[in-house]
């Protein structure tokens, strides 16, 4: 025998002249049992869980409405359609406020019937099947894609569909399809490190046509048109969010936003020292120490709050070769603690009277960091949809989501939020050689004769090549690539172990490199 669809109680005092419908269902599968009034639907429920309910709404004894409470109190997770003959909007409104799950009106026919039982009993499984097919359909069209000579933006959108099934995929679990998504997320990953290597120093050299939007152009495209008209400006840079961590804010956001979502290229490495200070500077690490050598901090001897510490002076300095005129001095606000963005999200409003407004927020690379740090994160985020899941809980509670919500309400706002890079969840680790004085990240290397595998990590002969300082004359250069992080040597498996499974940045990935610029509209 096979299995039913779904137990479904059907309670009418006419309840013959439904028959016909009654039996429609049975063919289709459901299992259907009836009563005739409330009374005696109400021991049925007590006795018995159903998948679905029919309820007529004007009944002897006992009215539908009525009756909806209390069957809602014995099996709140059972739905209700309310099946009725009254067309008035008051009855209609009644049952809505009494937590009905649909409405039908009498007289109802097969379709409508169908309709419902299919809404509420089968549309997991009928979702389940669509998926699953246009994931594998999907699947098919990115691999052979790879086969293929790809250009920048066949990379933007491989790496949006993967995107996209994977918040797809984390609604349904059941499908058991994390695995191979991941096995497809690292053959993309391999092949885009391939092409990354292959055509980095031409873009940035400007020695191809089809080179992406680097870093330093980005305030020049996106920002400086805003400023043209006068209005109110925010620039937000969120540091370390991937799109698939944007994509989640965003259906936050669309109550208060219409968006316009494109994307740039983080520069290598794909570090904040180094692509945000070039962001705000409008130049590449080797330019900004060439021009502007007194806010140029050498990473290998300073700490980590020095490296990023003069970017509204550098974007000033842009502003004033673009010849993008203020009306009122610039503001820059940093977002480094819960307390302070509490302060700013309170305060907003009285930024809105500036001309230009930019605001980092350093909320997501802490949540990457900290997960790393301490066991309780990882256990609540042990894999990429929970991590996906984690940054949607701090954003509804965040001072981000705040401020964007009270600045979607002044008037003729412009608003451009983006990042300095993504991260990637690093599984692969792989041996460097190098000295102390080796800079620390684990998905890039700045030291004496530091090396590693080429395989695992792309080997900076000479870092002008890639537009970055040169920091002494023995002091070399690797980025790791796809998913590898560096571990030295000493205590190799203890290092392993101990960053194997941590979302980190610097290196080449689609991840950190493809990121998202957007402008956000009000509604």
């Amino acid at each position: 025998m096979n299995q039913s669809k779904g137990r479904i109680l059907w309670i009418d005092d006419e309840i013959e002249l439904l028959k016909p419908h009654i039996i429609l269902l049975e063919q289709r599968g459901y299992s259907v049992e009836t009563a005739t009034n409330g009374e005696d639907a109400i021991e049925l429920v007590k006795k018995s869980h159903y998948d679905l309910t029919f309820l007529d709404e004007s009944m002897v004894g006992i009215s539908g409405l009525e009756t909806l409470p209390i069957l809602k109190e014995i099996d709140p997770a059972t739905p209700v359609v309310m099946v009725t003959k009254n067309e008035a909007e008051s009855v209609m409104e009644d049952a809505i406020g009494r937590k009905i799950d649909d409405y039908l009106t009498k007289p109802v026919n097969p379709a409508q019937i169908l309709a419902a039982c299919k809404k509420f009993l089968e549309s997991e499984r009928i979702s389940q099947e669509k998926i699953t097919q246009d994931y594998i359909q999907g699947l098919n069209q990115i691999t052979s894609l790879l086969y293929d000579d790809l250009n920048w933006n066949d990379w933007k959108e491989i790496y949006t569909k993967l995107v996209t099934w994977s918040l797809e995929l984390d609604r349904h679990p059941q499908l058991g399809f994390q695995e191979t998504l991941q096995n497809q997320w690292r053959e993309c990953n391999t092949v885009f490190s391939k092409f990354i290597e292959d055509n980095y120093q031409n873009w940035i050299h400007r020695k191809t046509p089809e080179a992406p939007v680097f870093s330093p152009e980005i305030v020049e495209k996106y920002l400086v048109p805003k400023l043209k008209s006068g209005n109110p400006v925010f620039f937000i840079v969120v540091d370390c969010m991937r799109l698939d961590q944007w994509l989640i804010m965003e259906e936050h956001l669309r109550p208060f936003y219409n968006f316009k979502k494109d994307f740039y290229s983080a520069i290598l490495p794909t570090a904040t020292p180094y692509a945000r200070n070039s962001i705000f500077a409008g130049l590449f690490p080797i330019d900004i120490q060439k021009h502007y050598p007194q806010w140029w901090v050498n990473e290998l001897n300073s700490e980590d709050y020095k490296l990023n510490a003069y970017e509204k002076e550098l974007l000033e300095e842009q502003l004033k070769r673009k010849r993008a005129s203020l009306n009122s001095p610039l503001q820059y606000i940093k977002i480094h603690d819960t307390d302070f963005g509490k302060k700013i999200e309170s305060d907003i409003m009285k930024y809105s009277r500036n001309h230009l407004t930019s605001i980092v927020v350093n909320a997501v690379d802490m949540i990457a960091h900290s997960r790393s740090d301490f066991a309780i994160l990882k256990e609540i985020a042990p894999n990429e949809s929970a991590y996906r899941s984690l940054t949607s809980s701090w954003f509804q509670h965040s001072s981000l989501f705040g401020i964007l919500k009270a600045i979607s309400s002044i008037k003729n706002v412009k608003i451009i939020l983006t990042t300095d890079h993504g991260s990637i969840r690093c599984m692969r680790g792989v041996k460097v050689i190098g000295d102390k004085e080796t800079s620390t990240n684990l998905r890039y290397k700045f030291g004496k004769n530091v090396k590693a595998e080429s395989r695992h990590a792309i080997q900076l002969k000479d870092p002008a090549d890639f537009k970055l300082p040169r920091l002494g004359i023995t002091v070399n250069n690797i980025i790791a690539k796809e998913d590898f992080y560096f571990v030295y040597p000493t205590d190799f498996h203890y290092y392993l172990g101990k960053y194997r499974d941590s979302f980190q940045h610097g290196g080449v990935s689609m991840e950190e490199m493809i990121v998202p610029i957007v402008e956000l509209i009000p509604r």
